[in-house]
């Protein structure tokens, strides 16, 4: 049995996790759960203190989409009953983005449905990057448009983006298990060519689309030799009217095994919470956050997250606090933020003495 706290131990010294290091975390039992978390939080807290990055995603343009991932409610072939729509207009994307921003993001995430952007799109999405930036210069910008022609990364850059998003989501060797339509060197090569012209890459993975656990560490540690900055985890939501609906395979502590894994394989990488996360770590969710240390904040592209409020409760109610809005220290003290207003007690109307059912 693996001494997790003795692995944090030499990951903090640049230790390098092996594939069998990776499938023991992916092992552990319920009981073991606990360690491995703190083990994990260790390692974070080194690089990211208890800081929690915001991020918010801006759907630019939403499902009529020619690849066939059949993961994706957006996908050719999917009927399941998303909203579809075409490009938004400038205004009113960064209209959008503002909300997010107001919520406290410090990164936006600029995402539009295709194979990859024409000419066109790139000047769409330019333009929204530079009313960003002009009135929200401190705020990240993150585009994430599918597979990239040369040239188009430099001019996202040059208008000011941050970043770019292109997911591996799975490891190689399933990759034509959940796509055919485009091959994974299509996705490492658009990778790469965010990387040359100087955006932050921006890669992750979808977790519970049946890739065995060997497969999950075989995806990671591709990861991290790509050198992703920043590693969103999504967990499947499988809808309604996608080939892989009904496909409810996730537990909480495969998810929190999931993120622990990525946070030991890649020790200062941005680890991010991303769609689906509600659905599956439901309770374990504060667990998940001494492990990972960004989230996206309110809703995702097809689907809704759970309420921001209730993102920002998570956040504070465990002792974190949000990136660009930390506590201060005044009079050698650290001073939280101002605690909300509880929530009085709501009166029961249901059970004994009354004729509604009882809660049981």
């Amino acid at each position: 049995m693996i001494d997790f706290d003795d692995l944090a131990d030499d990951v903090l010294n640049g230790h390098r996790l092996t594939a069998d290091e990776g499938l023991s975390i992916l092992q552990a039992t319920m009981a073991e759960l606990p360690d491995l978390v703190s083990a994990g939080a260790r390692i974070r807290r080194r690089h990211f203190g208890m800081s929690v990055k915001l991020n918010y995603l801006v759907n630019l343009k939403s499902g009529l989409c020619p690849e066939n991932c059949n993961y994706c409610s957006q996908a050719l072939g999917s009927s399941a009953s998303i909203l579809k729509y075409s490009w938004l207009k400038t205004d009113e994307a960064i209209d959008q983005a503002v909300v997010g921003i107001n919520g406290g993001a410090s990164r936006v995430c600029l995402v539009a449905s295709g194979r990859g952007p024409g000419r066109r799109d790139i000047d769409r999405v330019t333009d929204i990057v530079n009313g960003l930036k002009t009135d929200h210069p401190e705020v990240e910008v993150c585009a994430c448009l599918g597979i990239l022609k040369d040239g188009q990364a430099d001019r996202l850059r040059e208008a000011g983006a941050d970043a770019y998003n292109h997911n591996i989501n799975t490891a190689e060797s399933h990759h034509e298990a959940i796509v055919t339509t485009h091959t994974y060197a299509d996705r490492t090569a658009t990778i790469a060519k965010a990387k040359d012209a100087g955006l932050s890459p921006c890669s992750g993975l979808l977790i519970g689309v049946g890739e065995s656990p060997e497969q999950m560490v075989e995806a990671v540690f591709a990861l991290r030799e790509l050198d992703s900055e920043s590693i969103p985890i999504n967990f499947l939501v499988p809808f309604d009217g996608t080939p892989m609906e009904g496909q409810w395979n996730l537990t909480p502590a495969d998810c929190l095994k999931a993120v622990a894994l990525v946070r030991f394989a890649c020790p200062d990488k941005e680890v991010r919470l991303a769609g689906g996360r509600e659905i599956h770590l439901r309770s374990m969710q504060a667990q998940a956050l001494h492990l990972a240390n960004s989230i996206f904040l309110g809703d995702y592209l097809t689907a809704e997250g759970q309420a921001a409020e209730d993102d920002l409760a998570l956040i504070r109610d465990n002792g974190f606090s949000v990136l660009g809005h930390e506590p201060v220290a005044e009079d050698g003290e650290l001073r939280s933020a101002t605690l909300d207003a509880a929530v009085p007690p709501a009166i029961r109307q249901r059970g004994p003495g009354t004729t509604m059912a009882a809660n049981a």
